[in-house]
């Protein structure tokens, strides 16, 4: 059950020209390696933008602050960030706290 104050993470992407489907297939392995071993994580989503294809924005939940903040500081974790953010001529990250849904 999503509550009030929820920790999420989020990402917008702006991938170089021919690498998003390279870029997608790095994401995924980062997202995958993310839920099998950060405590906490609760799931993440990656959505294209209609109007520009190169533009991603991800977004994760998590069970709380404290665990997103612990996946942060994983060497793995800034590694497979590293390997997404290769592609991208552009990439901010945001955490965010549920104020309604």
């Amino acid at each position: 059950m999503q509550m009030p104050g929820q920790s999420y993470s989020s990402g917008e992407w702006l991938v170089q020209a021919g690498s998003e489907e390279e870029f997608v297939s790095r994401w995924t392995t980062f997202i995958e390696w993310s839920l099998n071993n950060a405590p906490g994580a609760e799931s993440f989503v990656l959505v294209r933008s209609t109007e520009n294809p190169r533009r991603f924005l991800s977004l994760g939940a998590w069970e709380n602050q404290g665990a997103l903040e612990a996946w942060q500081q994983m060497p793995r974790m800034q590694e497979l960030l590293g390997h997404c953010r290769e592609l991208c001529e552009e990439f901010e990250f945001h955490p965010y706290t549920l104020a309604a849904s």
